[in-house]
């Protein structure tokens, strides 16, 4: 049954990830048929960003408490109609109104489907979570052709309301095979360590812990970084003059190697440890940016960048989900890692409005790299095992 929801939750993953990671290919569509500004496009990423992401909390108290499964439906519902209705814009204010009406339905299905992994799978948690936002990650790495080949042929409304459509012949019927475990299920103890009992923490005694705010803050300038790719990578091509046929590889390898990235780090944090795994990707993470923005001008370290980027950029989807449901236990996973997620919010303002911003300022997109690069190391000293280590119950 656990591998029929999971097979179902990465389904519709690889859907909703055309929201994030193929925005790129509809903002530069809309640049060129619109002529808006870089901060006005950005901006819409962002309202999507936030959208996602603040509803998570109150979503997955809903879905804690009286299961995941009308949730899900409703949500299938705001991510279809969400593309059906951007078909119909003409101006900034209704496109930030449609794509964040969408984005309500992608942060619901993302943390329901998110946490059906962390919940039937205990035993192996980074590996199922990585497993599952691997279909985040990844599945734009088959769409992205497709989208791009209809953007040029059949124009951007047209686009829109094709997928819109199809996401709600997919998703809707999916999302009714989403469901929770019922109780604290557990599969059989194999050792004396897996049966001890688990410790469940409700979101307000997670958030009295200094190590959630460690978390946070590394969480929301770490996945900035793939953010930035997903939101302004066509734009980025243009300012290191990527020739095309190069840029085609970056359409399938960017999101392959970000999907990739939260299995492999998934699958390394159970080995290795949540904390040990974070310090070695976020140090070569924010090193491969730094590269980036010293060699990316010549288009074959432009693709092997982006893709080592991805690679890494990608975990902390795999390693947060985990690590929460590790910290704070899996009763009230779905709430607490909601109100863990909303960092990304803050992550799509830099890499969508302040991106922006910024290269309309300075003229490129180098200063805002060099900032997440920084922060990205940052992120890697405060995820040492002597900062960061489950917290205990006082008394």
């Amino acid at each position: 049954m656990r591998w029929v929801v999971i097979l179902a939750a990465f389904i519709v993953m690889m859907v909703i990830s055309i929201y994030q990671y193929s925005w790129f290919l509809f903002a530069f569509t809309i640049e060129k048929q619109f002529s808006w500004s870089p901060a006005a496009i950005g901006l819409t990423f962002t309202v999507f960003a936030y959208a996602a992401t603040f509803v998570q909390p109150f979503s997955g108290f809903v879905a804690d408490s009286y299961g995941p499964r009308k949730m899900a439906l409703a949500a299938s519902f705001l991510a279809g109609t969400g593309f059906v209705l951007c078909s119909l814009v003409s101006s900034p204010p209704a496109l930030y109104l449609y794509y964040g009406l969408g984005g309500l339905g992608v942060g619901i299905l993302y943390g329901i489907s998110t946490t059906c992994a962390v919940k039937w799978f205990p035993d192996r948690r980074g590996f199922a979570a990585g497993l599952v936002v691997f279909g985040f990650g990844a599945g734009t790495a088959i769409f992205n052709f497709f989208i791009q080949a209809l953007l040029e042929s059949r124009g951007l409304s047209t686009t829109f309301l094709w997928i819109g459509i199809s996401m709600l012949i997919v998703l809707v019927p999916l999302s009714l095979l989403l469901n929770y475990p019922a109780g604290e299920w557990a599969p059989p103890a194999k050792t004396e360590q897996d049966s001890k009992p688990v410790i469940n923490y409700k979101p307000a005694e997670m958030l009295q812990t200094y190590q959630w705010f460690l978390i946070y803050f590394s969480f929301m300038v770490t996945v900035s970084i793939v953010l930035m790719f997903g939101a302004q990578m066509k734009m980025l091509a243009r300012e290191f003059a990527i020739p095309e046929g190069y840029f085609n590889w970056v359409l399938v390898l960017f999101p392959l190697a970000n999907g990739l990235s939260r299995v492999f780090a998934g699958a390394v944090s159970d080995k290795l440890g949540r904390e040990k795994t974070m310090v070695l990707f976020y140090s070569v993470l924010g090193l491969s940016i730094f590269a980036f923005v010293l060699a990316a001008h010549i288009p074959l370290l432009f693709v092997l960048l982006v893709f080592t980027a991805s690679l890494l950029g990608g975990a902390p989807f795999a390693l947060y989900p985990a690590t929460i449901g590790d910290y704070y236990g899996p009763r009230y996973s779905t709430t607490n890692y909601g109100i863990t997620y909303t960092a990304k919010a803050w992550a799509g303002l830099i890499s969508g409005w302040l991106s922006g911003y910024l290269v309309m300022q300075f003229g490129s997109y180098r200063l805002v790299l060099v900032i997440v690069a920084v922060c990205s190391l940052v992120a890697a000293v405060l995820s040492n095992r002597r900062l960061l280590k489950a917290p205990t119950r006082k008394g």
